[in-house]
């Protein structure tokens, strides 16, 4: 009976509560302005290829779009999950008197620790040349190479798991430093276990994730360790590869988990790692599904339209996509990005696949099929 109450009292909010943007310590404008007569100069710098990554940059620049600051376009479909691509197609995909996305500031570490420090290195040097006007750090990686006080760029750090937790910001309120800002969301983690248990009111929840301070941090392991104390439920863990260059690998640690955590678990919370991408995702869904296993999305909307049964809808990143574009060009308005907040809660809808339901044997309540505004009613084959 708490379940049931509990889930109400959640999907009736998600009728009614919109996406939680906190005020900017100064105001600022969002209208397109040039520098000084010449365009903004934007760089980017991962520390490697993850799914999640491409997406969000694509919405970032469907906002600056929207907030005019480049000319509205159709953004072709983008064959494979690089940024390297899509980076390139911007070269002369676009139309902006006032951005430019440089050509060669398009950094990648391949999740390889060494590359990593190189190019550390060498971002920081051309951002203390002045050659930048606004970089882009992408992740975990890129955000606590670039996170210091060896530059002074307007630094914008991008899908980090959990900026606060790995050290990359001093708070919510206060990143640490004049010129970086990372965008962060501290009960989103939280609101996905506890909606996942109070819909399935699992026992025993499997977690497959990198054994080291940025895997844990992935899988928001403290959270989930935290609830399985509150809610009584039993954390099933399997050690897996994420940060390294061989995605191959890292693919076949997390269907090697899946495997054996599917025997043991009432479901599994599918975490953002390396492994878990578009290659991978067909023979994740295809384990948990023959062994009735439910499964919840941490990373989005996207693994459930291939497969997987509930995430939070994120609507295709779109809103966060908008957070970020309004945050950069009100810092070439001239606010300082630690003026800035970076407290953005996305809208708190559903996505479920009816396919992975019927097929688990779930039988989704009416109040979630209510508040889901993604429902996907088949798998697609692989």
């Amino acid at each position: 009976m708490r379940s049931v109450k509990c889930l109400f009292l959640l999907l009736i909010c998600m009728f009614v509560v919109p996406y939680t943007q906190a005020a900017d310590k100064v105001e600022f404008t969002t209208a397109p302005v040039t520098n000084n007569g010449e365009r903004w100069r934007i760089g980017y710098f991962e520390g490697g290829e993850y799914t999640d990554y491409q997406k969000i940059l694509i919405e970032t620049v469907k906002g600056l779009m929207k907030l005019g600051w480049i000319e509205k376009s159709e953004i072709p479909e983008q064959q494979g999950e690089q940024t390297a691509q899509f980076w390139q197609w911007l070269q002369h995909g676009i139309r902006s008197e006032y951005i430019e996305f440089v050509p060669d500031a398009h950094y990648t570490a391949q999740w390889d620790e060494t590359i990593r420090s190189q190019l550390t290195e060498k971002i920081i040097a051309r951002l203390n040349q002045n050659h930048l006007d606004l970089m882009i750090a992408m992740g975990t990686w890129a955000g606590k190479s670039l996170a210091n006080d060896r530059h002074h760029t307007a630094t914008m750090v991008l899908s980090a798991s959990d900026p606060l937790s790995t050290g990359i910001i001093k708070s919510v309120n206060d990143s640490g430093y004049g010129h970086i800002h990372a965008t962060l969301d501290p009960n989103r983690y939280d609101r996905q276990v506890r909606v996942f248990h109070d819909i399935v009111n699992f026992k025993k929840l499997g977690v497959a994730y990198e054994d080291t301070d940025n895997g844990r941090s992935y899988a928001a392991l403290d959270v989930i360790e935290r609830l399985s104390q509150e809610r009584g439920f039993k954390i099933v863990r399997c050690h897996t590869l994420s940060d390294i260059s061989d995605t191959a690998r890292a693919e076949a640690s997390v269907v090697d988990c899946f495997r054996d955590l599917a025997s043991r678990v009432d479901a599994i919370y599918v975490t953002v790692q390396g492994g878990v991408n578009g290659n991978s995702i067909g023979q994740l869904v295809k384990i948990a599904n023959e062994n009735r296993v439910p499964t919840f999305s941490q990373s989005g909307s996207e693994e459930v339209r291939k497969g997987l049964l509930l995430s939070l809808s994120q609507a295709g990143f779109r809103y966060v996509g908008e957070f970020h574009a309004s945050t950069f060009v009100k810092v070439f308005n001239g606010a300082l990005p630690n003026q800035l907040t970076q407290l953005f809660e996305e809208p708190p809808r559903m996505a479920v696949n009816l396919k992975a339901a019927e097929i688990v044997g779930f039988n989704p309540p009416l109040l979630l099929l209510g508040a889901a505004d993604e429902v996907y009613r088949d798998i697609p084959s692989e």
